[in-house]
């Protein structure tokens, strides 16, 4: 690999490197070894990729000036920002290790991010003709643990959003503060667009109540990319061929149909403003939506269902 990648540009050099690191990783966490790649390190390719080259990487100054220029300069805090070739490399290679390993969400996150392209833009668009849109987006509010209160959530009635959303995070063993900062969007408001899908992904499956592995997170994959139209989402079901066989025939027979008609019949749920219904009565927030549950054996108990009109 060393002597191979020597004839290539340093980006490539870099990415080669970086992203093998972790598909090593993933194959010794598979087969029960110890060593595991952080986060951190899985970033260091587009961390380095994006920064000034050093000189025996440059083969002069003007070539190193590329790299330090006011486009490549950080847009907001955590921005890491890439020429259109390093993004088309970590897309490539994100891709590739999200598939390889589904429980990289770091992986999974920079995947999403360099895929989204137009898709950001349409859902800000879509935000803005809507009331509660243009208020999430001048507001920006943050769904983390510091933002909630929890002991008002936990007063609330039984079959409240916000009483099914700490019942599905206590049933789940979830943490709101789970979810990746964004890093590789260029404009900061397209980037909350982002930050606001990841920290209100929880709140979908809380919706409908589905459970946290393989297979419901496969069918809400689904259902967000005819809602949303994230490509990341449609990307992920192809990791539908490691599920078992049986499972993966209720997804494709099941669930994505029950996907496919309910993304599409819904309202854009990035319009959303979560924080403000946590007392709506959760039947009534399906109707009001254009939601019902999802076919059953996927899902954590409650008192009621919503089925196809």
């Amino acid at each position: 690999m060393s002597v191979i990648c020597t004839s290539f540009p340093p980006i490539i050099r870099v990415g080669a490197h970086s992203l093998m690191k972790p598909m090593y990783s993933s194959y010794r966490r598979i087969h029960g070894w110890n060593s595991v790649i952080n986060t951190s390190q899985a970033r260091s390719f587009v961390a380095l990729a994006a920064s000034p080259r050093s000189s025996s990487h440059a083969t002069n100054r003007n070539s190193r000036s590329v790299h330090t220029n006011a486009r490549l300069q950080p847009a907001y805090p955590g921005h890491i920002p890439l020429t259109p070739f390093e993004t088309g490399v970590l897309a490539v290679g994100s891709a590739l290790m999200s598939l390889i390993d589904t429980r990289r969400a770091d992986m999974v996150a920079a995947c999403g991010e360099t895929t989204a392209g137009p898709t950001l833009v349409k859902l800000r668009d879509t935000m803005l003709e809507s009331p509660e849109g243009r208020r999430i987006l001048k507001e920006m509010p943050r769904i983390n643990s510091q933002t909630l209160d929890w002991e008002k959530l936990r007063s609330l009635s039984e079959n409240t959003f916000g009483r099914a959303y700490v019942r599905w995070l206590d049933a789940c063993k979830v943490t709101p503060d789970s979810r990746e900062p964004v890093h590789y969007i260029d404009d900061p408001e397209l980037a909350y667009v982002m930050q606001r899908y990841r920290e209100t992904h929880d709140l979908y499956h809380a919706l409908f109540g589905f459970k946290v592995s393989a297979l419901p997170e496969l069918a809400l994959k689904a259902f967000e990319f005819t809602n949303l139209g994230f490509p990341m989402t449609a990307l992920s079901l192809g990791a539908s061929i490691r599920l078992k066989s049986p499972q993966r025939a209720r997804l494709w027979g099941e669930f994505i149909p029950w996907a496919a008609r309910c993304g599409s019949h819904a309202r854009c749920l990035l319009t959303v403003y979560w924080e403000e219904r946590w007392g709506q009565d959760l039947d009534e927030m399906k109707k009001e939506f254009g939601v019902w549950d999802p076919p059953a054996g996927l899902t954590i108990p409650r008192a009621s269902r919503i089925d196809f009109p």
